[in-house]
């Protein structure tokens, strides 16, 4: 029989079902099996083999779901590690040392905010944070140690994106480095790689795993830099376990049907929150009013499953809103097939002043959704009745 390998003319949904897996044999699984051995028999380069280790990245599952996802970057390799900070973390790690320096976006994650901002600086690595509203910025801030510029798109929780070719040209300039944390869009919206990012990090436990039951993180890029990243794996102990790989990789074969849901009753829930009064500010990409709304259409495939809402009333009204949800959820995280709801002021930018908050457009009574799989008009009735209980003086 045939080989169940894909090449890189087949599209995504091909390759999310076909890409990493084993030579397709009578009798053999149509699913690989879970690996759960740690080690693997080895006397020595003379077997012909590398040496196999669960700790090392090269586990057959392991192998496996990177295999899929550097298929669907289209790039040349890449790893799954134990969460999306891991992945950024070692990529970081695997791209500055001491005396080096980033140049970051100032809408970040809040976690890879605080690594830049108070963690990498213990170990010798300083961050100026640039605006990426000015395009000039990028290439203002580069000094002669500048290793990584790292961007995020779109940007959490704000949702904002980014024109991609300012950072890329000053990574260019200083022969540094494009990293991309690409978790809200997925290789189904972009293809990062594409448009020249050098490393593309996603924090797998949201939209590639897609079913909140999974840590994970991923990096994909050159066989070099992957290299690179997987020896600070290695230091750090970041290695997925072969269980979440195997889950991981599960979720990822369902990742194109899943988006193309995401994307569309996303953007149909943003032009109903439009029209709800009480809600102040909807902030989605493919609304026409979004600040990035031609970048978005220019460099997305679709604009993603989130919505962010800014609620008259402020944190109250916000907490009143998360409360009174029967069928969406508060939880913080993402990308799963339920629809689930946060604050950022208490989660992702609980460190970061109200001020600080202000300045990155996340004031109180800013709320983030997810959303999921479920209908739409069930959505709408729970939001409806979330606002009403939330703002009642605007309903």
């Amino acid at each position: 029989m045939s080989s169940n390998g894909t090449n890189p003319e087949h599209g995504p949904a091909t390759h999310a079902v076909h890409a990493g897996k084993g030579e397709v044999r009578p009798g053999g699984p149509v699913v690989d099996p879970i690996v759960r051995s740690s080690t693997f028999y080895w006397a020595g380069p003379h077997d012909g083999i590398d040496l196999q280790y669960s700790r090392y990245g090269n586990n057959p599952n392991q192998r496996s779901v990177a295999a899929t996802i550097a298929a669907l970057e289209g790039t040349e390799d890449a790893l799954a590690l134990s969460s999306g900070m891991a992945a950024i973390s070692s990529t970081l790690l695997a791209c500055a040392e001491a005396g080096d320096h980033i140049v970051a976006s100032t809408h970040l994650y809040g976690a890879t905010h605080a690594l830049l901002a108070h963690e990498l600086p213990r170990r010798g690595i300083t961050t100026t944070f640039v605006d990426p509203d000015d395009p000039g910025a990028w290439r203002a801030a580069l000094t002669a140690d500048t290793r990584v510029v790292l961007i995020e798109l779109p940007t959490n929780p704000t949702l904002r994106v980014f024109d991609i070719g300012p950072p890329r040209d000053a990574a260019r300039d200083a022969g540094a480095v494009l990293a991309a944390d690409m978790t809200f869009a997925t290789p189904i919206n972009i293809r990062a790689a594409r448009h020249g990012v050098d490393a593309v990090i996603h924090s797998a436990t949201k939209y590639l795993g897609g079913h909140s039951d999974l840590i994970a993180g991923a990096v994909a890029g050159s066989a070099a830099l992957i290299r690179r990243v997987t020896k600070m794996m290695k230091l750090y102990g970041g290695s997925i376990d072969p269980q979440a790989a195997w889950l991981l990789e599960r979720g990822i074969r369902t990742l194109p049907v899943r988006m193309e849901r995401h994307n569309r009753t996303a953007l149909a829930l943003a032009r109903w929150f439009a029209g709800v009064g009480g809600v102040r500010q909807v902030i989605h990409p493919g609304l026409p009013g979004h600040p990035d709304h031609e970048c978005a259409a220019r460099m997305l495939d679709g604009f993603g499953g989130m919505v962010s809402i800014v609620l008259e009333g402020g944190g109250a009204a916000a907490d009143r809103f998360c409360s009174s949800l029967s069928l969406a959820a508060a939880a913080p995280s993402l990308g799963g097939v339920e629809t689930l709801v946060s604050q950022p002021r208490h989660t992702s930018h609980v460190d970061l002043s109200p001020a600080e908050r202000d300045a990155l457009g996340i004031p109180d009574g800013f709320v983030r959704i997810s959303v999921g799989l479920e209908d739409l008009e069930d959505l709408k009735a729970d939001f409806r009745a979330a606002v009403a209980a939330s703002v009642p003086a605007a309903v």
